[in-house]
Parts: C-alpha cells; structure tokens; sequence
C-alpha cells in the first residue's frame, strides 16, 4: 500500500503566524500532529509519504504514486480540503478522511470514500483490518474513548523539522469543563485522559534524539485538567530537562484557575514552560455566566492573569465579543482588560456557533442560525442573528481589534508585560537565531515607516536598559507585532473589498472611552 497523508491549506489567521515566519526562515509554524500520529498506526508494510500543503505543494506525481489519499482538516482548511479531494478523485485515488471537520458533520463529503469519526486509536485499526480483507466500510466510528497508552508516538521521519517553528506534543485529552460555545466534549468527552509520565517523557526524548531544539506546543485541550497526573508528569519532565541541558522550552493551553495553583505553576516553570493560552472571553459577568464559564466567575481575572505572569509564564488570552448579555460598551470594557493585564498576544473573535456544541443547539431551537461557521472566529462573519445589532457589533469588534494592535497600545502591553514577568533561564533561547534579529532591524527599524519603527526601537533601548535578561523577548514580540499588523490590515482589505466600500479606519483614539494609561495596569481551552 503506497499512503499518501495530505494536510490541507490553512489559510492566513491571526494563528498562522505567516508574516512572523518570515523573519525566522520557517514555512509554518507547526507540523500536522494528528496525521503525524495516524501515519504511525499505519501496518509496517507501509509505504508512507506525507505532503503538508503549508509546506509545498501537491503533485501528480504523488497522486500518481498514492493507492489511497488519508486527509484530516478542520473547518477553516474546508476550501483546500475540497481542492485535494477533487484531486484525489481524478486521479481515482482512494479518499480516507478523519479529524475535527467531519466529526462535527460527515454529511456533505459524498466523494469521500470512508471517513474515520472521533478518535482513531481503534476505529483506524479497524479500518486497516477490513481494507487488507476488501471489506471496508464508509463510515467508522469510535467505540468510547480511547486509552492514550494506544497512541504511538509521532512519525516524525516524513517531516522536515526545518520547515516548522515549533513541534507538537499531546500529553492529555478532554476538559472537565462545559462552555456552551466550545465543542471539546463532545469530541474528547469531559473526563481528561492522559498518557503516562515516563511514556510522555520518552517522547520528548525521541524529539531531542532526532535533532530537534527550540519551541514544543503541548497541544492538550486544558493542559492542567487532571491535576496530580499532570504534576507527576512535569516532575519528571523537569528532570529530563535538567538532565539535557533545557533544549527545549514548552507553551500550551489551561483554564484561568491555574492561578489558584501555585504549586502547579512552579512545576510548569521548572520544566520549561514560558506560555500559556488562557480562554479569558469577557470581563462581563453575565456573559460569563450565559457562557457557561464557571471557573472564570470563581476569580478576579486580571489578578489571575497577573499572578501567572509574576511566575514567569506569558499569558496569552482568547476573547470573544457577541454574546447575548454583551452590554453596549462591551468592546471599551474588552479593550481596557486586554490593556490592563498586559497580555500581549490577545486574540479577540466574534463568538461561532460550531455544530455539536450547545450553543448551536439552542440558537437553532431559536430560529437564529444562518450558516456553518468559518472556523476563523476573526475572519468577522457571523453564522447567527445576534442580540446586539448585528452592524453594530460587526463595527465594535473591527474597531477593537483595531486598537487593541494599534502600535502605541501594542508598544504598552510589551512593556507591561516585561515588567511583569519574571523570566527563568529559558527565556535565552527565545530568539531563533542572530539572522532573525538582522532581518528586525532592517524591516521594522529602518524599512518600516510611522510609529512601527519607532515603537520598534523605543522598546529595545528600554529592554536592554531595563531589562537585558529579556532581550530577546522584545525582539520576539515586536516579530509578532508585525504579523498582526499586517494580519489585521488584510483582514480589514478583504472586508472592505466584501462590503464595497473603502477600508475602514480608525480616528482619535478608536473606542471612545477606552482607556489608554500607563505602566503596568494600562500600557488563547
């Protein structure tokens, strides 16, 4: 059998990180985990080939090569997704699909020939098991969730480690939470399951014996889920780390009450972690509450977020705008938390009804859904009629990101955030190398024009007066603040062009009443 893994196009997102990779000399930021994984519970017999669209292209020569096409995508890869199939089918190759996508709806995908649903430990396995005897079925579903002491490590001899910013890990799935927007439980149910420490570990260590070093994502849906089982791991990770030198430093994904945890954070500190995605949504509680998001009503939120940074972890925080009980100034309040806690990187999206999830149920129960989602909670559209006027709130969102990646507020959260955090002995090897520091100072401190530039230096002479340890930091976070910038200015390019008007910007200051400041207070699971 000659399989051919395919991974779809993602396009350019405030995640994709497009216009940062170009000062690091990467081609994506990370490799495709999930068929990565797939491809090693392939027979031995094998032959296995694997074509990451972000990384190049697809050819006939691989179609011609390939006896079956095995693709996995979310929603926002529909469109490539598509593309490859139709390939797929002229060359009359086989079409294997599985992943997030075609959990959450398998309907509309007729060409494909059989589709794997949920988790693949088993159900791949039985679908290897009735190809091999010519009694394959369309359809294959999970038989409960899986034990992850099924899960093989990666099979990271198809890739290129070259080609990518940082690797993927798993140590756990499921979130023993419930938000009504989120799909986590119903794709990986809300009992977290996790790998065992030593068996985590070993593959941390396969990662370091083929060569990688740098950036790991450890790709949980809330990392810190199952408490003593994540502690025992980080312990031993924090060996292994110590034992090697530190060649690695880790980021992932946890709900807000892992400020409640200092032991916790300690742990993660010891054993390289630098950031955390925290699903902080809104300051307003109501919104809150209609969410269904009660471990961020059991805290003071921006004490939270501080309390993290102070042991060393970079916050990095998901916010959503478009909930029912939003209030009219919802985007000033957004805006002035974002400021106040000094989370740099602030992904703020217009809220999704995903399909699956409780709120699609009881907007449709309503009568408000109007279409899919993009799966690009940034993208501004709207799958639903919301409660706020639906141009109103389409105009505060676009205004709010606007400002919130204006340079001078940007330039304030860098500095609120050096001064917050308390950077241990991996901040050192944030900086991917002296080329992508040259490639800084000609494209955003001398090419670049208005206040880019001169943020670009203001922050640097202030980080090598104030705080030289976090060197690197500062170049890193003004590399990110050119993609979203320039993320943000094809967003707006692409709306106007939709709506047929002039591209909209911003004057005087943006949201009327949000609070500029200063220093610390002022300056995503």
């Amino acid at each position: 059998m000659n399989a051919l893994f395919v991974y779809p196009r993602i396009p350019r997102t405030y995640w994709s990180f497009t216009h940062a990779l170009e000062f690091l000399s990467k081609k994506a930021a990370f490799p495709p985990l999930g068929l990565l994984t797939v491809a090693a519970m392939a027979p031995k017999g094998w032959r296995r080939r694997l074509v990451d669209l972000n990384v190049r292209e697809l050819t006939d020569e691989d179609l011609s090569w390939a006896d079956s096409v095995f693709v996995s995508a979310m929603s926002v890869q529909k469109a490539s997704l598509l593309e490859v199939v139709r390939r797929a089918r002229r060359h009359g190759v086989r079409v294997v699909a599985g992943g997030p996508l075609f959990t959450r709806d398998m309907t509309e995908y007729p060409e494909i020939d059989h589709v794997i649903l949920g988790e693949a430990e088993v159900s791949f396995r039985r679908f290897v098991g009735d190809l091999e005897n010519n009694a394959a079925a369309r359809v294959y579903e999970e038989d409960g969730k899986p034990d992850l002491s099924l899960t093989p490590p990666p099979a990271w001899e198809l890739i290129d480690f070259g080609d990518y910013e940082s690797m993927l890990l798993q140590f756990s799935r499921g979130c023993p939470f419930d938000c009504e927007f989120c799909d986590i439980v119903r794709l990986n149910g809300r009992k977290p399951r996790t790998k065992d420490a030593g068996r985590f570990v070993a593959e941390v260590e396969d990662l370091y014996r083929r060569g990688w070093r740098g950036s790991v994502f450890i790709v949980d849906d809330n990392f810190i889920g199952n408490r003593p089982r994540v502690k025992e791991m980080l312990r031993a990770l924090a060996s292994w780390m110590h034992h090697r030198g530190a060649p690695f430093h880790f980021f992932t994904e946890a709900s807000i009450d892992l400020a409640q945890d200092p032991e916790l954070m300690d742990l993660m500190v010891m054993a390289g972690f630098n950031k955390v995605f925290v699903g902080i949504e809104t300051p307003v509680d109501q919104s809150l509450k209609e969410a269904g998001k009660t471990q961020n009503l059991k805290t003071d939120l921006l004490e939270a977020v501080h309390t993290i940074q102070s042991r060393g972890i970079e916050v990095m925080g998901g916010f959503i705008v478009g909930f029912d009980s939003d209030p009219e100034d919802v985007f000033e309040r957004q805006a002035e938390f974002i400021q106040k806690s000094g989370i740099v990187m602030a992904m703020v999206g217009l809220l999704e009804a995903l399909k699956g999830t409780r709120l699609w149920a009881r907007l449709a129960s309503e009568g408000r859904l109007l279409d899919e989602a993009s799966g690009d909670n940034t993208d501004g559209s709207l799958n639903f009629i919301p409660r706020m006027d639906r141009e109103k709130l389409v105009r505060g969102y676009r205004r709010l990101v606007e400002l919130v990646y204006s340079p001078a507020h940007y330039y304030r959260r860098c500095l609120s955030f050096l001064r917050t955090c308390r950077f241990g002995r991996v901040s050192k090897i944030r900086l991917n190398g002296v080329a992508a520091f040259l490639k800084t100072i000609w494209r955003i401190g001398v090419k670049n024009e208005g206040d880019l530039r001169r943020y670009y230096w203001r922050l640097l002479a202030w980080t090598l007066l104030r705080r030289p340890r976090s060197f690197g930091e500062a170049v890193r976070l003004m590399i990110v603040g050119v993609h979203f910038r320039k993320w943000l200015d094809e967003l707006q390019a692409h709306e106007a062009e939709r709506a047929g008007h002039p591209r909209f910007t911003l004057h005087h200051g943006g949201i009327p009443g949000a609070r500029q400041g200063d220093g610390r207070h002022s300056p995503r699971a």
